[in-house]
């Protein structure tokens, strides 16, 4: 007596993946839980899902962050946490910002971010979420971002750096 070889099942449909990564989208927006979201990016990256992944990501460092949203601070830790994030995904293991964190805790969020965009050439920090395409992150667009902030020479720098990267300074968001 033989079997029948079985068929494998189905895969779900264009307009059943649509419809599941738009309810992933709208849960994004939603969730609190920085484990569950870094799941949660796990899986779209997995599957293939990048605007999910995405959407993730950027929840994930605004759940993080410290401050009111729209301030220089709400920024800053949001840049810490994706930079962190991103260190996590590449070395499998959590990697703090040791120094940078020192430093904000020293003489705060505003100065610490001068310092960087005032250094020459761009930092590590910079490459790696320009390599990413999250040039939103950046210190030179939170300076940017927030140019009451601080002082004229530091805003030149920060415009010439991203400008330097092939980045229009105008289309920046985070």
């Amino acid at each position: 007596m033989s079997k029948k070889p079985k068929k494998p099942a189905p895969g779900p449909t264009e307009a059943q993946l649509e419809t599941r990564n738009a309810a992933a989208l709208a849960r994004v927006a939603e969730m609190t839980d920085a484990d569950g979201l870094r799941n949660l990016m796990a899986n779209a990256t997995r599957l293939g899902v990048e605007p999910v992944r995405e959407a993730a990501f950027r929840r994930l460092a605004a759940v993080q962050s410290e401050g009111d949203e729209g301030t220089v601070q709400n920024a800053v830790w949001q840049m810490v946490h994706a930079i962190e994030q991103i260190k996590r995904e590449a070395a499998g293991k959590t990697i703090r910002l040791s120094y940078l964190r020192r430093d904000i805790q020293k003489v705060g969020e505003a100065a610490a971010i001068g310092k960087i965009v005032a250094k020459p050439g761009p930092s590590e920090r910079f490459e790696e979420l320009m390599a990413r395409s999250l040039p939103g992150y950046t210190a030179e667009a939170i300076v940017l971002s927030h140019p009451e902030d601080f002082d004229e020479d530091t805003r030149a720098a920060a415009t010439a750096r991203l400008t330097e990267a092939g980045v229009d300074p105008a289309t920046l968001t985070t």
